[in-house]
């Protein structure tokens, strides 16, 4: 499937686009401003363009009005086909987020049951008590995301529902050709609605992949072949920045090895969740490293690592946003993108990648493990990769077996020699090709 070889470039395109907070009913074509980081974002290394949500919402996209109409904020459903037909015509793949386990208070079936409450026909659409109410005193209770009643729970076991949804996404495919879906709170939606979806999955296009937001718990129970392709891996996610910030690469080894190593007991072994540094919901990386110089060999351990690697926006050229200062700082507007040092390093370790089965698709088995150095391979038939990262700021030499005497560095190209141990620069990464 094209999502285990891919690089992932997240856009939240409200945000981006500088769309006003609230929806103010005024059709704007920002949307169209995406067209112009076509190049860049194939340029960094990129093969898919990841969109957070773009049909018409309350305010920020996961609080849905109308999952059939692009959000007015963005523009038309014309300019958003011009968009997805740019970045397919640069070879990118094209994933949205789907927002299927609650809608907006100003979905259109809700405002309906607001309207005449029991005579709806949309009713049973909701989890919906008449014996209660909330604080928006409607005169009824509903079941709202983990409390917060801006965001409504949908009945996936309604038939009717379903269709709906179901329709939504057919359409999606037909008008913008899209190659798969990112299922916000895949935690969340019933396995019976999950098992269902992926029928629809397989069916709609070739290789249309479900990628599911997942926290914690046994992601198995949401990739299977009953539910999604694959999951976003915040456990890793924390062992990433965290083993940087307290100098212990024992949290982050042993995560990897937990979850893709070659014993019996390893969770995801032959599996691609999606890893990442940071995202639309999270304090930016380049914020939460207490020592920048670690976003190099951080990005490096990303690309090294088994799963398929996500990049934030902004990010590549290393931003900074707080999640304590709200949704704006970490979902900023960007006018054009920018380029610097580390922009070019995000794109050799993309192009590395690309190009190795065994960064792709191959096993893990950690070498040598210390406080602030990480070595690990990665090994797919023949192709045999060594990761090795050191984020200590003086160099560090490595004594393992390497089971090979001479390496290339598919990152630089330069040739290694292992006899006598490795040489790791500070705050360095390198993916040694041996022979």
């Amino acid at each position: 499937m094209w999502f285990d070889n891919a690089v992932i470039y997240q856009i939240y395109p409200l945000g981006l686009c500088g769309a006003p907070r609230q929806n103010d009913g005024v059709q704007a074509h920002r949307i169209l401003r995406v067209k112009e980081w076509a190049a860049h974002i194939r340029e960094l290394g990129a093969t898919c363009v990841l969109f957070n949500p773009v049909f018409e919402s309350d305010a920020h996209g996961y609080d849905t009005r109308d999952y059939n109409r692009l959000d007015c904020r963005l523009g038309t459903k014309e300019d958003f086909q011009q968009v997805c037909a740019a970045l397919h015509e640069a070879g990118l793949k094209v994933m949205l987020d789907g927002v299927l386990n609650h809608v907006g208070r100003g979905f259109w079936a809700f405002r309906d049951v607001q309207e005449k409450k029991w005579d709806s026909p949309y009713k049973d659409w909701f989890h919906i008590s008449f014996d209660g109410d909330t604080g928006y005193h409607d005169g009824f209770w509903y079941e709202a995301w983990e409390g917060c009643y801006e965001l409504v729970k949908l009945n996936l076991k309604n038939q009717a529902v379903r269709e709906h949804l179901f329709d939504a996404i057919r359409g999606w495919v037909r008008d913008y050709d899209i190659d798969g879906l990112r299922l916000d709170v895949a935690y969340c939606l019933d396995l019976d609605f999950l098992a269902a979806l992926r029928e629809l999955a397989n069916t709609v296009k070739p290789e249309f992949v479900l990628m599911g937001e997942t926290l914690h718990g046994d992601y198995n129970r949401w990739m299977n072949d009953r539910a999604c392709h694959a999951v976003t891996n915040y456990e890793c996610y924390k062992g990433l920045y965290s083993s940087f910030n307290t100098g212990n690469m024992h949290e982050i080894a042993y995560s990897l090895n937990r979850q893709f190593g070659n014993e019996q007991w390893c969770l995801y072994t032959g599996k691609h969740p999606m890893s990442f540094l940071d995202n639309h919901d999270v304090t930016r990386i380049a914020s939460i490293l207490t020592d920048k110089n670690c976003l190099k060999p951080a990005y490096g351990l990303l690309f090294g690592m088994p799963g398929v690697p996500a990049v934030y926006y902004g990010s590549e050229w290393g931003i900074e946003g707080e999640k304590k200062s709200g949704d704006d700082a970490l979902r900023p507007a960007i006018e054009t993108p920018e380029h610097n040092e580390l922009t070019d390093w995000i794109t050799a370790l993309a192009g590395a990648r690309t190009e190795s089965p065994a960064l792709c698709s191959g096993s893990y088995r950690n070498i040598l493990v210390q406080p602030k150095q990480l070595i690990f391979e990665r090994r797919c038939g023949d192709d045999r990769v060594l990761v090795a990262i050191n984020a200590d700021s003086q160099p560090y030499h490595a004594h393992f077996d390497a089971q090979a005497g001479m390496a290339v560095d598919i990152i630089t190209g330069d040739a290694h020699d292992f006899g006598g141990g490795s040489e790791l620069e500070p705050y360095s990464c390198h993916f040694w090709k041996t022979e």
